[in-house]
């Protein structure tokens, strides 16, 4: 017990430090309870195992989809709207939704749905994101006391309560103590977040000469002049390649793009492929070809071939869209050529850009000179800078070709920001199955299984690039470090550390009336429910909770509320809760941001409900 006890003080002392990453501080103190022999490598391994553990991975997933199909910036659109630029009621806007949501899903399920739409909505309403994350995780916990369903110590003193011979408590028994739980959170956590989690968050380690897509694309006026034409039915083009058609020496015309609309059984799974404009692309009846050059070239070249010229009010997806170029498949970027390059004095049509590496040569800045017109005779010069355009597979291998050009900046990063806003409708449809099926009981399917159901479909239905895209997503720090330090319950479950301090308090505060010992029973609950899980905390402290009320003849159900609340509301610790550790990540924060912050409110929650159970729920 006293070995069991050291570590677990140890591996706080070092959360609250900070000097060591917290995955490896969980890991440590994992092999440590392995070497002393406290647990067997099944026992210290179950954690890697643990439902909990598996379905955080993937609402990492779904909540990595949410963002890259641009459907948590749609979402946060509409919230900004409500809220406006106060972060007062962007914060309270927050509150109360996810503790609304967290009332019928899981806290982990609402905090990982929420997850992506705060960061979102924090970032367009330029609120600082780490004021709101927190409290994100926090009313996740909160809205689950307003439900029978909300968190499972509401159901683990359900089951006490009614194997006693005690009437059950009905689905919104709870409501009062959620209603109040979360008044008094939004009170508290409101000055708390402004003193201590105002610093701003570091920036992405993105390069200084690197510049976004959109700004590319305004440098070189690749949207000027830039005109969308339609291969509709009874076109002449049907069928032709690129190459035979031969634009740019009949009409002075470039063809950037040519994008298909492909669908599926149903038009809700359209998918948009694009296509670099090669040599033989050939193009087919309903294709959209992006097209630059003077408004009577592509006047003329239109009326040869019967196209359809599209006007800058439409897309080829619905009505309502934008006139621009889009960055789904096909990216570009800049490249700088060195003085020691072969390209020197050649020109661009004898590089072999295409025929080597499969890209366009779309402009060239030299100095303060932009060169967009006729590139094929256009002579290289030392220290040109090239803006290229190719998939984004091959602008990756022109990384790799450092001997006669660098790419500036980061592409393939900035090609990560390019939202999939297409298949927006679908992380939709599967988010919100992925949350029926946690509500409704008549579904047959664990929530751990409708995670995994969620996230697979986010990779099968495309609302990825790429499986390695979604793997990326999943922040493995904080699945170390909660997989780590689960088994550390069963060591103090094992050793009888928690069965030992439970009694030595409980049975030292009976004698002084059932206040003092419901409060002795709360904050007992609380201080252990830091190092080991709310539902195991609250097995543990239930029994002991309603045989400590029955020992004194007073009603056990105020005892066993304060269970359940005192294991629920536990924010002193990142690792006490799924959630508190899912927003860890995202907001930047350390083990003290969660004491400096969760503490003080773990306390005055305690405190008000200690008043405030008898007054809900009389002891006679």
């Amino acid at each position: 017990m006293l070995i069991t006890l050291l570590i677990l003080a140890v591996s706080a002392a070092f959360f609250m430090s900070g000097k060591v990453r917290s995955d490896l501080v969980a890991l440590c103190a994992l092999v440590a309870l392995l070497v002393f022999q406290i647990l067997t490598p099944e026992e210290a391994l179950a954690g890697f195992s643990n439902p909990v553990v598996v379905m955080m991975v993937g609402l990492f997933v779904v909540g990595g989809a949410i963002f890259q199909t641009g459907l948590a910036k749609m979402i946060s659109s509409q919230l900004l709207r409500l809220a406006g630029r106060s972060e007062l009621r962007l914060f309270l806007l927050v509150m109360v939704a996810t503790s609304a949501i967290g009332a019928f899903v899981s806290n982990t399920g609402t905090v990982a749905l929420m997850l992506p739409i705060v960061v979102s909505l924090a970032h367009n309403a330029g609120a600082n994101p780490r004021r709101l994350l927190m409290p994100l995780a926090f009313a996740g916990s909160m809205g689950g006391m307003m439900t029978l369903i909300g968190t499972p110590p509401n159901l683990i003193i359900q089951d006490v309560l009614t194997h006693a011979g005690h009437e059950p408590l009905s689905f919104f028994s709870f409501l009062p103590v959620g209603i109040l739980c979360v008044a008094t959170g939004t009170v508290v956590l409101l000055p708390l977040t402004k003193w201590f989690l105002s610093r701003k968050q570091k920036e992405s380690d993105t390069s200084s000469t690197g510049k976004s897509l959109g700004e590319l694309v305004q440098e070189y006026g690749l949207s000027h002049n830039l005109f969308r034409l339609q291969a509709g039915t009874g076109t002449a083009i049907d069928g032709q390649t690129i190459a035979g058609l031969d634009v740019r020496r009949r009409y002075g015309l470039n063809i950037l793009e040519v994008r298909r609309g492909e669908v599926a059984q149903h038009r809700f799974l359209k998918t948009v492929t694009q296509r670099l404009a090669s040599a033989d692309t050939v193009v087919k009846t309903g294709d959209v070809l992006y097209v630059q050059g003077e408004a009577g070239d592509v006047d003329r070249f239109v009326s040869d071939y019967r196209l359809t010229l599209m006007d800058g009010h439409t897309t080829e997806e619905a009505a309502g869209g934008s006139h621009s170029l889009d960055f789904y498949d096909i990216g570009i970027a800049e490249i700088v050529l060195m003085p020691s390059s072969d390209l020197i004095n050649r020109r661009v049509k004898e590089a072999g850009f295409r025929d080597k590496f499969n890209v366009n040569v779309l402009g060239i800045r030299r100095k303060k000179e932009y060169l967009l017109q006729d590139l094929g005779r256009e002579r290289m010069h030392s220290g040109d800078v090239l803006l290229v355009q190719g998939t984004w597979q091959d602008i990756a291998r022109l990384s790799r070709e450092d001997g006669n050009w660098v790419v500036l900046g980061q592409p393939l990063k900035e090609a990560a920001k390019v939202t999939l806003d297409y298949k927006a409708p679908v992380a939709a449809l599967i988010m919100l199955l992925m949350v029926g099926m946690m509500v409704f009981d008549f579904i047959p399917v664990a929530p751990v299984t409708a995670v995994i159901i969620a996230a697979l479909l986010m990779v099968l239905t495309g609302c990825f690039r790429n499986v390695e895209a979604a793997y990326k997503t999943i922040n493995w720090e904080t699945i170390m470090l909660f997989a780590g330090m689960l088994p550390m319950s069963t060591a103090l479950e094992k050793t009888g550390a928690s069965q030992y301090i439970s009694d030595t308090l409980v049975s030292g505060l009976g004698t002084y009336g059932p206040l003092v010992l419901m409060a002795g029973i709360y904050f007992t609950t609380s201080l252990i429910t830091m190092f080991i899980s709310n539902t195991v905390t609250a097995v543990l402290m239930a029994p002991i909770a309603l045989h400590s009320a029955l020992q004194i003849g007073v009603s056990p159900v105020p005892f066993l509320f304060a269970v359940t609340v005192a294991a629920s509301m536990c924010f002193a610790s990142p690792f006490s809760t799924p959630p508190n550790a899912l927003v860890m990540p995202a907001g930047q924060y350390t083990f003290m941001d969660y004491i400096k912050v969760g503490l003080p409110l773990q306390i005055i929650m305690g405190i008000v409900m200690v008043f405030a159970l008898p007054l809900l729920f009389p002891f006679r």
